[in-house]
């Protein structure tokens, strides 16, 4: 389809898939390379303490107790917990992603649901393309001159169901304002077992949404 559309002029469709394609490379290597909130010890705070970090660091209220990390020994903030690969401990954190080699976070997390975004619109237009190439007829040479096209089709087709996959299940958590490891070790966390609440951070669908990407 892009290739018809080079030979007719038309450069636009073609601009588009390079744009998105470039884009979801970006958004990879800033979400990888970017720091997911990592929790900083008291002297650091107090020495580079800028308006950006004081609105990155969400204010815990003062009945609330902040316990140690047995590993880094810092004052770990609720909703934190320790990396064992990234060694650090990860403000709000989500989960250590190994196609990134980045924890997702506080700070990254609306970047990671950007990236699955863009790479999810970048995979089914690749799948249309792969598939309006094929042109199926029942014959060895047909196979032979379309192996490659062929496995990059269903290849395409496994990673766009796995991307659609995790990009659902983690708009799902936003909305009800909780991460993948709160809701997979939801019995282990004290703040949750101990709660009232099933969900005591759940404010609502819309806010929640709202105070997550705004």
């Amino acid at each position: 389809d892009l290739q018809k559309q080079v030979e007719l002029g038309a450069l636009l469709q073609p601009a588009v898939f390079i744009l998105l394609v470039l884009s979801s490379v970006l958004l990879y290597f800033k979400v990888s390379l970017m720091d997911p909130g990592f929790v900083k010890s008291e002297e650091e705070v107090k020495a580079g303490k800028s308006e950006e970090q004081s609105t990155a660091i969400p204010q815990v209220s003062s009945d609330i107790k902040m316990r140690r990390c047995g590993y880094c020994m810092v004052k770990q903030p609720m909703r934190a917990k320790h990396c064992q690969l990234c060694q650090h401990c990860v403000r709000r954190y989500d989960h250590h992603c190994p196609w990134i080699e980045n924890c997702v976070g506080e700070r990254n997390h609306p970047l990671f649901i950007a990236y699955l975004s863009v790479q999810l619109v970048v995979l089914l237009w690749g799948g249309h393309i792969a598939w309006s190439g094929l042109h199926f007829k029942q014959s060895w040479d047909w196979l032979q001159h379309n192996i490659f096209l062929l496995i990059s089709f269903l290849l395409i087709a496994v990673f766009s169901v796995v991307v659609l996959l995790l990009l659902v299940s983690h708009l799902y958590l936003i909305s009800c304002n909780t991460t993948t490891w709160e809701f997979m070790s939801h019995h282990r966390i004290s703040y949750l077992r101990h709660s009232d609440l099933e969900n005591p951070f759940d404010q609502g669908v819309i806010l929640n949404l709202w105070r997550f990407f705004c």
